[in-house]
């Protein structure tokens, strides 16, 4: 493979603080760094040329919160809500996870996220339950040629207990690189707003590892006001911080989150049928608080984020409509713009992760992440006449030609390059035949199938079943 690939006659969506957009441009890639951007570059001696013509280039995008543990479940939960996820996963069958089923989630959660043009994903890996469960989380991670930021935690465990373990310490200074831009690290971990705030421990070893901290705010019936104020009042809240949903919170908390320089990681598909709260980006503007985007768990929704970008411009905008109804007003301009919502899936995510001087755009001296949208083969991918529209409500996982990671080519012409997906299959198989075999056959099944609350139709005054033909009319 050349050291260096130049995509040519692409529209660059270059995601600079501009937002440039160059119709008909080439980018350049030598080694991990885009070297140009222009129109017309000279390619290297053996450089690889791929065409862009009818296409798009854009920097691979980045999700902030996905459990990718769970991917092996793809699907499974697909008509639960979070209480029944949380009775899943926290209270009965997520302990079951050995550290192979661990593995085999993140291996193809992995897989799946470069597939769909997401160079780098922050793995919520809450399902540590020991230091082997983490190790597995890791191997997978970097047996796929992807970026990726290991957020530990355990749901099994209180984050005071196991941060302050030695095991915990032994695996961070095992596998954990400060600086490695490939394999970053957060801590994963929710405040309940129990006054005597247990989490402040787990905070203090992040604060001496310097670390970020990852944490579902804003959650109904879960996550409150309360946390946040500890989490201030405490001295923990920082730009580091992302704070995942932060969809029920008073303005006094988004308040809190603001000044302290904080981002939140949106999952618009997950908070809409889960029932987090409203997605909360309508108020995040509000607020100027960042936003990055983020698909949450496979084991209900899809692994890209073109869903995102599309739940999350519908979301706002419905949102937006609906109070102006409300008022007896009609919206003639939309606030929310699909160029804001693909910023948020490549830039917001880079700032968000502390990587925004290495990712998110492409500009020369930046990592090498790019993403070709391409697919001659559709009826979708033309004409392509406004851009970020194209890429928000459009373009699809399938649509995505070439993907690019630190230079790497780990797609090319809509194919996988260096990836087992047998192997992959294989293992998901074997942890999904040990899960039914560990629950039994009924257990499984209603796991996937809870019980449909009974609906009630209304009595409709306009249903009739006889027509009168003396007084010409209908009778009941």
């Amino acid at each position: 493979m050349s050291d260096s690939v130049l995509f040519r006659n692409g529209t660059v969506l270059t995601m600079d603080d501009r937002h440039t957009v160059l119709p008909d441009a080439d980018v350049l890639v030598v080694g991990e760094r885009i070297a140009e951007v222009g129109a017309g570059l000279a390619a290297p001696e053996g450089a690889t040329v791929i065409d862009a013509s009818g296409g798009i280039l854009m920097p691979g995008m980045i999700d902030t919160h996905r459990h990718m543990w769970q991917t092996a479940m793809r699907g499974y939960g697909a008509d639960w809500t979070l209480t029944q996820y949380f009775v899943w996963y926290y209270l009965e069958s997520g302990k079951l996870f050995r550290p192979e089923d661990i593995h085999a989630g993140n291996l193809l959660a992995a897989i799946e996220a470069i597939d769909a043009g997401v160079t780098t994903t922050v793995d919520w890996s809450h399902g540590l339950q020991t230091p082997q469960h983490a190790d597995a989380a890791v191997d997978a991670l970097q047996a796929v040629p992807g970026r990726f930021v290991l957020a530990y935690g355990n749901i099994q465990q209180g984050p005071w207990e196991w941060s302050a373990s030695p095991e915990f310490r032994d695996f961070v200074s095992r596998r954990i690189t400060p600086g490695d831009d490939m394999l970053g690290f957060q801590m994963a971990f929710d405040v309940t707003g129990d006054p005597a705030f247990p989490e402040r421990a787990a905070f203090e070893v992040a604060r001496e590892l310097g670390v970020g901290v990852t944490t579902h705010a804003g959650v109904w019936g879960a996550t409150n006001d309360d946390g946040i104020r500890l989490m201030h009042e405490n001295g923990f809240m920082t730009p580091q911080t992302v704070y995942v949903h932060s969809a029920t919170l008073n303005h006094d908390s988004y308040h809190r989150i603001a000044a302290t320089g904080g981002s939140v990681s949106v999952a618009t598909e997950s908070e809409q049928s889960a029932g987090q709260g409203y997605p909360p980006t309508w108020i995040l503007r509000d607020h100027d608080i960042p936003v990055s985007l983020s698909m949450d768990t496979s084991v209900w929704w899809s692994g890209d984020l073109f869903s995102a970008m599309r739940t999350t411009l519908g979301a706002d905008r419905s949102r937006e409509h609906m109070e102006a109804h409300g008022r007896g007003e009609t919206v003639t301009q939309l606030h929310l713009r699909a160029e804001q919502v693909v910023d948020w899936a490549t830039r917001g995510g880079s700032r968000a992760l502390g990587l925004d001087g290495v990712v998110g755009s492409l500009e020369p001296g930046k990592k090498a992440d790019v993403v070709l949208l391409k697919n001659d083969d559709s009826p979708v991918m033309f004409p392509i006449l406004h851009p970020y529209g194209h890429v928000a409500f459009q373009a699809q996982r399938g649509d995505v030609d070439t993907v690019l990671v630190n230079g790497r080519i780990v797609k090319r012409d809509h194919k996988l390059v260096g990836v087992d997906l047998a192997a992959a299959r294989a293992q998901v198989g074997r942890t999904i035949e040990y899960l039914r075999g560990e629950m039994g056959e009924e257990a499984w099944a209603r796991g996937m199938n809870p019980e449909i609350p009974e609906t009630k139709v209304q009595d409709n005054p306009y249903t009739y079943t006889e027509w009168d033909a003396g007084s010409a009319q209908w009778k009941h």
